[in-house]
């Protein structure tokens, strides 16, 4: 299994459209859950105000599959996205080891 990592700074007065997109409910999940393979999302919350998702998966493939298949529907979900946010990185792709 595989954990994707994103951090993120909410922009000012979106936190709450922010997490209920962002959360493990929310319309990226909903998008993540229509591929074979996605497993769950979490979001997190810092001291400092700042957010991060983890987007788990059962492979490197499975997510791979979804971009082929979904691409349009991520982009078009992305750009709807822009104005809850201030910054966004993705941290990286990880491997879940042991559980």
């Amino acid at each position: 299994m595989i954990a994707i990592l994103w951090r993120y700074a909410a922009a000012p007065g979106a936190e709450a459209r922010f997490a209920e997109v962002y959360g493990p409910k929310g319309d990226w999940a909903r998008l993540f859950g229509r591929a074979p393979g996605y497993v769950r999302t979490e979001l997190l919350r810092g001291a400092d105000g700042g957010f991060a998702t983890l987007d788990y998966w059962d492979g490197p493939e499975s997510f791979e599959a979804f971009k082929a298949a979904f691409g349009e529907a991520y982009a078009e979900l992305d750009a709807r996205c822009e104005a809850l946010t201030e910054r966004e990185e993705k941290v990286g792709v990880f491997e879940v080891v042991g559980g």
